[in-house]
């Protein structure tokens, strides 16, 4: 009698977090991380890396242009919860500090091919003004503690975020990537 063997799929993911507008910042770096349900795992590559520091273009764009590859497989059972990249970006405010310069995230794209997505990034803002002048003086902007947050709808309701700037990523999902594959237990 054959056992029932378990299948899953594969998502794989390869690309590059390409460049962003952020027209009153310079010298820039970012932070990627995957969010995804408790049914996918990485089964290859890096689900969170940090680019190197770039500084804007001398184009009318002034474009910060970073090239950074993303490369991950993922395998799971079921769609729900499927990838999404979180991007963080960071840079020095007028004391040298290294201050949160704007979040966001996007799904990884569901079909298979070449892709890129544009990501409206936001800095969380402090809802009074003693809250601002006291976080601007102390040198402490207002930022998560777990950048994964941005993915999630939950606890995010009362956040004051303006819209700050806007991200770039190009990629692909392989064709391969919602084929079955049949696991043989041991």
């Amino acid at each position: 009698m054959a056992t029932a063997s378990p299948s899953v799929f594969l998502l794989m993911v390869n690309g590059q977090v390409e460049s962003a507008q952020f027209p009153e910042y310079d010298d820039l770096y970012c932070k990627y991380c995957f969010v995804y349900g408790q049914d996918w795992a990485p089964t290859a590559g890096l689900e969170e890396g940090i680019s190197q520091i770039t500084s804007k273009s001398q184009d009318v764009r002034q474009a910060l242009v970073w090239n950074f590859p993303i490369d991950v497989t993922f395998k799971s059972t079921n769609p729900y919860g499927w990838p999404q990249i979180v991007l963080s970006v960071y840079g020095p405010d007028m004391f040298g500090n290294d201050v949160v310069r704007g979040y966001g995230a996007v799904h990884v794209p569901f079909s298979p091919g070449r892709h890129k997505r544009t990501i409206p990034m936001f800095v969380p803002e402090s809802t009074s003004k003693l809250q601002k002048f006291t976080s601007w003086f102390m040198g402490r902007r207002p930022e998560y503690t777990d950048p994964k947050v941005v993915a999630q709808g939950e606890g995010r309701e009362a956040i004051t975020a303006p819209r700050k700037a806007v991200f770039s990523v190009h990629g692909l999902t392989s064709p391969r990537a919602l084929a079955l594959v049949h696991i043989k237990g041991t």
